[in-house]
């Protein structure tokens, strides 16, 4: 079975814990399935899965710091807000989505380079 960093992190607080995937299945409201998909990247994090983590494992600021990483990693989708978006972000939005998947490497760090100089 492949685990995202998500699924990895959960899963090795659980084992620290002495506890199953229905115990924290039952802390967090749902069903073992549903958690499992989550774990794997089938399914999205619960937006408050977050603070119910941090609240029941006690989480450290490193800690925190890596869940959320974990989290933004692990999404199997994500959504941009168009709403305010004037017409050329929208056709870099769907450009974008149209040419993901035919990315390679070299254009990807590319890219990352000219999105990260803007921070």
């Amino acid at each position: 079975m492949s685990y995202t960093k998500f699924g990895e992190m959960l899963r090795i607080k659980r084992i620290q814990n002495h506890e199953v995937m229905g115990d924290l299945a039952e802390y967090l409201g749902v069903s073992v399935a549903f958690l499992s998909a989550v774990e794997t990247g089938k399914k999205n994090i619960p937006d408050e899965w977050e603070e119910k983590l941090v609240e029941k494992y006690n989480f450290n600021e490193e800690e925190r710091t890596y869940l959320k990483k974990a989290i933004m990693e692990s999404k199997p989708q994500i959504k941009i807000n168009l709403v305010n978006a004037n017409a050329q972000k929208r056709e870099l939005a769907v450009q974008f989505q149209r040419s993901f998947d035919n990315l390679d490497d070299e254009m990807v760090e590319g890219i990352l380079r000219l999105l990260n100089k803007e921070e």
